[in-house]
């Protein structure tokens, strides 16, 4: 054998070049991942421009003339008495709001770690004491006819955050976290309610999301 030429041949006396072995005829390979998420957003397209089509369809102006919403009319202005009324809850609104805001942070500071039992129970007191007050004061308002109904709802609003109050300061007692659930959909409903009287009285108070 010529020392001057290249060996050509493997270890199994094969030649480097031999052709690789095709795959079983039976196996397929999968899809990627990148085309099965194309072929669904692209579904997902193709539904979007169907339901956009037939919406198109249903509001042609033939059917707007028939089906065009009816606008609410606009609501009327305050009158001397209401106004009267909703100047002297306002800063007693603003007390409750704070306190609750003041309730709500604490809590959630408690469950970050950020708050022991003793500040938690120091933040819940404090807004105690303003509910208590705001009770008080809200008792001693006289409403025009027009506004008894706000005037309960608000009052049912102050006796909520009250009781949610009283159920969080339970978990000083025994340190068990359901009683922040349990008091949650209290101070929910209490928010609900300032907000509807809020949007009787002042419509255009800020209304956080």
């Amino acid at each position: 054998m010529d020392s001057g030429q290249p060996q050509t041949l493997g270890a199994a006396g094969t030649t480097d070049h031999e052709p690789r072995a095709l795959p079983p005829r039976g196996s397929r390979r999968r899809p990627p991942v990148k085309i099965v998420l194309f072929g669904l957003v692209l579904l997902g397209l193709l539904g979007i421009v169907a339901l956009a089509t037939l919406r198109e369809i249903s509001t042609s102006p033939a059917n707007a003339r028939t089906a065009r919403p009816v606008l609410a009319p606009p609501r009327p202005p305050l009158t001397a008495a209401e106004e009267e009324y909703a100047l002297a809850l306002w800063p007693i609104h603003n007390e409750v709001k704070a306190g609750a805001l003041k309730m709500t942070l604490g809590g959630l500071s408690y469950k970050l770690g950020e708050l022991d039992r003793a500040g938690l129970k120091a933040r819940i007191e404090g807004s105690t004491d303003t509910y208590r007050r705001a009770g008080l004061r809200i008792a001693a308002l006289t409403p025009p006819a027009s506004l008894a109904r706000a005037h309960e709802m608000y009052s049912d609003a102050v006796r909520l955050y009250q009781q949610s109050a009283a159920e969080m300061l339970r978990v000083v007692g025994d340190g068990r976290d359901e009683h922040l659930v349990a008091a949650h959909p209290l101070s929910m409903e209490a928010s609900e309610k300032l907000l509807k009287v809020g949007d009787i009285l002042w419509p255009s108070e800020y209304k956080p999301n």
